[in-house]
């Protein structure tokens, strides 16, 4: 494996199937939106969330503009045209008794008139969500919100139009309270917002918006007749021939047909040195082409792009539910109920208990229960750390499928490591020849890499590379014959040569004991070897190793040192496993495991009670990517590795381990955080609003005030989320980044409510 392809991460064969079929066919018929709260609602139009009336968004984003949004401009504009009338109201109902200006019953028709507008039109659609509450039975902030301002809204209406209807104790200055200023308020502060909601939640797109727009808008492709044309990216198909010229980006996967250059991987993989790329090479779409032209063949376009896989993959784990939210969305729900008893004993006590006008002060401090318990901040508090430490970490190369991921990765106390593309670099090399006396190494390695031209085994391409870069004059191999596991045989320059194990030397005939020393010393050392033998003659042996990966030694020593227990299972032989493992310090360790071995290992340490995670890359790690508690894939690997994981490291490091513990701590802390801001207001406030503290301090809560608390509680918890973004988790050392992006390439995502 080419430590360097990076095959497309597809979700869809995960358990979240349904998510990316959906944004799939939202790419072909049209947009799939749905809730951030509640991400199981899906609709294919705008609106508002059946269960808690937030304003629905695209499933994906897109690259239009942010003040494209029908509903920001529709409450933007409702906003504006009826601040005046509030602010007219507020002023009348503080001073217009002052001024004299009106009598005050006429004062009463005068705001009447004023705030009508206000609560009718501008707040309509609240009402609406309100009602929508009512009858899915789903209670909420909207509930909350239309009670209070109808409350206040048909009370002041009844004191206008019939005042004799209320006891004398309840009029003042001659005419009966009225509180359309209230209302009126509360209105035209949710409506501002909804407005900074709407559009501080398009920052929670951020991370996809900036990966949206990695990607070129035109490809410049070769036809037949060997002419060219830029054509739109939208009209490339697989088997293409397309020219990539110095400076230009790469339009979408495939692989180098012609030419040499080096290609600027850093937005996509977090590698920060541009990657030599020459024919046979893999080619990463919307990465940069820095030096030489490039001719390639398209081999994944559309939604196929790693690019593309990586967008559905950041969506999707916004839209999923961590434990903790789902916890906090069932107290939620009960919580508007509680609310909503709060706010009728405090109508009753006050109302029979209370100073004079007694049911006046019970009514006010009601509407201001109601209006402060909104919530909103409650219900955030979890979603908005998800949504901005999702983007956040896809921008430094760790994508996370689901929020369960996040959560529960930093609870791992064991991980078991592949040794094959995981500890290693999956692409054999060549080590060495040793030759037996008569015969010089560098004929053994010609005469191997002759016969291995017609081998497709990665341990034959290694020789023939290793023989070509050493500028070997290679023959033609005739009679070739491949025995599966053992070996090849064939004639080379008239001579019948064999190249195998153990096993085909015997077939052959060939005595090997003159070299079985140093072939069982270099199998120590954790390489491959095979022996070659010409016309029953032994000449020598030869041995490819799969090099550790430079970082593995730095990335297994801090997961060791944060605690984690390592254990290597890896399908080597015993004795290159040992090897391995002594190398890298791994004192646990299972050599010629199968894929149901594996997984054996994960549910035999899940039942001692251990958090498992599973780092893998090939085929023979998905069924124990999928049993850990958490399944770790390296993007250097195979699809089905990555469609069975719930974490996948870009750049295939191990130590993106730590960058995504550390990224799962932080976001699981501010989730906490926010979830404790939000318990503590509501304790703090719902008391102060009900009038509890007015026997002892003579404290009570406007409904104006309930309502502008309302808004900064939601702000603070938006705010809290939100310094997530400004993380650069590293997994190892600021001296050794695992992500360093380019200039104006460094984004994270956030969200708002009101």
């Amino acid at each position: 494996m080419d430590p360097h392809s990076h095959h497309a991460i597809r979700p869809d064969a995960s358990p979240a199937t349904g998510a990316v079929m959906e944004m799939s066919a939202a790419a072909s018929s049209g947009t799939i939106y749905t809730c951030p709260m509640h991400p199981e609602v899906r609709q294919p139009m705008p609106g508002n969330c059946p269960k808690c009336g937030m304003t629905l968004e695209p499933m994906l984003p897109t690259l239009e503009a942010e003040d494209d949004n029908p509903e920001l401009r529709e409450f933007t504009r409702r906003f504006w045209w009826t601040l005046p009338l509030t602010i007219i109201v507020t002023l009348l109902a503080m001073f217009g008794h002052r001024l004299g200006l009106f009598a005050m019953s006429t004062q009463s028709w005068i705001e009447l008139f004023l705030s009508a507008p206000v609560v009718l039109w501008a707040g309509w659609a609240f009402f609406v969500r309100g009602v929508q509450s009512v009858l899915n039975r789903s209670p909420n902030m909207w509930t909350l919100i239309a009670l209070g301002t109808a409350a206040a809204s048909i009370y002041s209406v009844v004191a206008t139009v019939a005042p004799g209807v209320f006891p004398a104790s309840f009029s003042a200055m001659g005419r009966v309270a009225v509180y359309y200023e209230a209302a009126a308020v509360i209105i035209s502060l949710t409506l501002l917002g909804q407005m900074l909601e709407l559009k501080a939640r398009s920052q929670t797109s951020a991370a996809i918006k900036s990966l949206l727009g990695l990607a070129p808008k035109t490809a410049r492709r070769i036809n037949a007749d060997a002419s060219e044309e830029d054509i739109p990216l939208t009209h490339v198909h697989v088997g293409d021939l397309l020219r990539v010229r110095p400076g230009e980006k790469v339009p979408v996967d495939g692989v180098v047909v012609e030419g040499h250059s080096a290609v600027d991987e850093s937005m996509l993989t977090g590698e920060p040195i541009p990657v030599s790329k020459q024919t046979g090479d893999k080619l990463i779409g919307a990465t940069l082409n820095t030096s030489g032209a490039l001719v390639m063949r398209s081999e994944r376009v559309g939604a196929q792009t790693m690019l593309s896989q990586i967008v559905q993959m950041v969506a999707q784990a916004q839209r999923s539910k961590a434990p903790m939210q789902r916890m906090a969305d069932q107290v939620a729900g009960k919580f508007v109920l509680v609310v909503i008893a709060i706010a009728i004993l405090t109508l009753l006590a006050w109302g029979w208990l209370g100073p004079q006008p007694s049911w006046i002060y019970g009514l006010v401090n009601a509407v201001a229960v109601l209006i402060i318990a909104c919530p909103c901040a409650l219900g955030l508090a979890t979603p908005m750390s998800i949504m901005v430490a999702t983007g956040n970490a896809a921008t430094q190369g760790v994508l996370f499928r689901d929020a369960a991921a996040i959560e529960n990765l930093r609870k791992v106390d064991t991980l078991i490591v592949d040794k094959t593309g995981t500890l290693t670099e999956g692409k054999p090399a060549f080590d060495r020849a040793v030759p037996v006396s008569g015969t010089s190494a560098d004929e053994v390695l010609r005469l191997a890499a002759s016969l291995d031209q017609g081998s497709e085994h990665p341990l034959a391409s290694a020789i023939v590379r290793a023989a070509r870069e050493q500028g070997f004059a290679l023959d033609k191999a005739e009679n070739f014959e491949s025995s599966t596991g053992i070996g090849v045989r064939g004639q080379v320059g008239g001579q019948q040569l064999a190249l195998g194990n153990t096993v085909l030397m015997h077939q052959s005939g060939v005595a090997v004991e003159e070299l079985l020393a140093q072939a069982e010393t270099l199998r120590a050392e954790g390489a491959s070897v095979m022996y070659l033998a010409a016309q029953g003659r032994l000449l020598g042996l030869l041995a490819v190793s799969d090099p550790v990966k430079q970082s593995t030694p730095e990335a297994l020593s801090a997961l060791q040192a944060a605690g984690l227990r390592v254990v290597m299972a890896t399908g080597d032989g015993i004795t290159t496993a040992k090897a391995v493992a002594a190398r890298l310090g791994i004192t646990e360790f299972q050599g010629e495991v199968k894929p149901a071995d594996k997984l054996a290992l994960v549910q035999r340490l899940q039942r001692e009670g251990r958090v498992v995670a599973m780092a893998g890359d090939g085929i023979n790690d998905a069924p124990a990517l999928a049993q850990a508690d958490v399944g770790i894939a390296m993007g250097t690997g195979t699809d089905v590795a990555m469609n069975s994981a719930q974490v996948t490291l870009v750049k295939g490091d191990l130590r993106g381990i730590m960058q995504a513990r550390a990224i799962s701590e932080a976001t699981i802390a501010n989730m906490k955080q926010n979830l404790g801001f939000a318990f503590v207001y509501n304790a703090l406030g719902v008391p102060l609003a009900a009038g509890l503290l007015y026997p002892f301090t003579g404290w009570l809560l406007s409904p104006m005030i309930a309502a502008l608390a309302m808004s900064l509680s939601s702000a603070s918890v938006i705010t809290n989320a939100l310094r997530l973004r400004g993380a650069n988790h590293e997994g190892i050392s600021a001296r050794n980044p695992l992500w360093t992006p380019s200039p104006g390439n460094r984004s994270g995502s956030g969200g708002h409510c009101h």
